[in-house]
């Protein structure tokens, strides 16, 4: 599985590219959206902006798939939404938006998980390496307050 090393290696170059193509490439993959969340550390308290892919979307409304690669643990973004579930969420390279971040009730996530493991079937092949279950993450718009 990729230590976090490499996850934070693949998210830099993931930068990079979209850097270097002043945003032409790396704002989508295998025809997802390419979100840049930026969740709060639950240990540092500091900003940790992290390149994942949205197999679901609709209505501003993203779901985000917490594999790590079919890895027995959790991505560390998902364990500081968790903690913290309000994040900032840019798409396309525009201005970060607040969004909550909450896992997919098992309903949920029974009628998206097929969606999802249909059109991209990498998911279901990180779901066979791992026993514990691959959780899906809603992301919507922070409602406004009057």
């Amino acid at each position: 599985m990729p230590s976090n090393q490499a996850l934070k290696f693949m998210n830099d170059v993931h930068r990079l590219l979209i850097s270097a193509t002043r945003g032409r490439l790396g704002w989508n993959a295998m025809g997802m959206p390419v979100l840049e969340v930026t969740t709060i550390g639950r240990r540092s308290g500091e900003a940790r902006p992290t390149m994942l892919t949205a197999p679901l979307h609709k209505g501003g409304r993203y779901v985000i798939v917490a594999s790590r690669g079919g890895d027995d643990r959790h991505p560390a973004w998902y364990l500081n939404m968790l903690d913290e579930p309000v994040v900032q969420v840019s798409v396309k390279g525009g201005p970060a938006e607040p969004m909550t971040a909450r896992q997919a009730t098992d309903d949920e996530r029974s009628r998206m998980w097929p969606l999802i493991t249909g059109k991209y079937p990498n998911y279901a092949g990180y779901q066979k390496r791992t026993t514990r279950q691959i959780p899906l993450v809603i992301l919507e718009p922070v409602a406004a307050t009057a």
